[in-house]
């Protein structure tokens, strides 16, 4: 009977114990698979921590691919295209300032270009002194072979067809630099029209001079206004000519 009961009770500290060691093993693999959770979501954090950093501004840690750099210009610029102008020009020589007056009102009722014959020696109001016997007006106009020098930059006459050419009457005919312009140009294929300014005296003989020393272009009859002419005034001019 006494060895029945040991054999009873050693089977019950073996079934104690084996269930014991069931415990700690289950707590064990819990544990173990807690950790393994753990670390698990602590690496994918990581990994997304890093891929979201690597997208910032300036990260080094995984940077971008860069992108190709742009290609260089190479195109070298052209040269400008020649700004358009008129086919009509109003070129003119002012010594006093009466002519250019009259020039822009022209070239604003034509749609014109202007260009200034500028005389390369200016002349002063000693010059001028139409009383003055030895005046250098007087004596230039008293020689017609003198040809005062032009200080104006050339101009190409390509493209216009009509030249209004204006001046101021000087003893009668057109100043010698006037003679200096059309000698120094060619004017084929242009209409000319000569007007020029004075107080009292008449264009008189100006146009066909200048039309002979030109030797080309169609030249018009010329027409004498005063300083105050009126743009009403040049425009029924202006139109008579057509």
């Amino acid at each position: 009977m006494m060895k029945k009961m040991k054999i009873g009770i050693a089977a019950l500290l073996v079934c104690a114990l084996a269930f014991c060691l069931a415990a700690c093993g289950g707590n064990q693999n819990e544990t173990s698979g807690t950790k393994t959770t753990q670390a698990q979501s602590t690496s994918a954090e990581t990994i997304t921590t890093k891929a979201a950093e690597s997208k910032e501004p300036g990260s080094t840690s995984s940077p971008a691919k860069e992108s190709e750099p742009a290609a260089a210009n190479t195109e070298q610029p052209g040269e400008a295209p020649a700004p358009a102008h008129s086919d009509v020009l109003v070129a003119y020589f002012s010594a006093t300032g009466t002519t250019k007056g009259v020039a822009e009102k022209i070239a604003a009722i034509t749609g014109g270009d202007l260009y200034e014959i500028v005389p390369a020696v200016p002349y002063s109001e000693a010059d001028l002194n139409w009383s003055d016997r030895n005046s250098r007006s007087t004596i230039e106009q008293n020689d017609k072979s003198v040809r005062p020098a032009i200080g104006s930059a050339d101009i190409s006459l390509e493209g216009y067809t009509t030249i209004y050419l204006g001046f101021p009457i000087w003893w009668g005919e057109e100043p010698r630099i006037l003679d200096t312009f059309v000698e120094k140009y060619s004017f084929e294929g242009i209409t000319v029209i000569p007007f020029c300014t004075s107080s009292s005296s008449g264009i008189g003989r100006s146009g066909p001079n200048m039309e002979a020393l030109a030797g080309s272009g169609t030249w018009l009859q010329g027409k004498r206004f005063g300083g105050g002419v009126s743009e009403a005034d040049l425009q029924s001019w202006i139109d008579g000519l057509k």
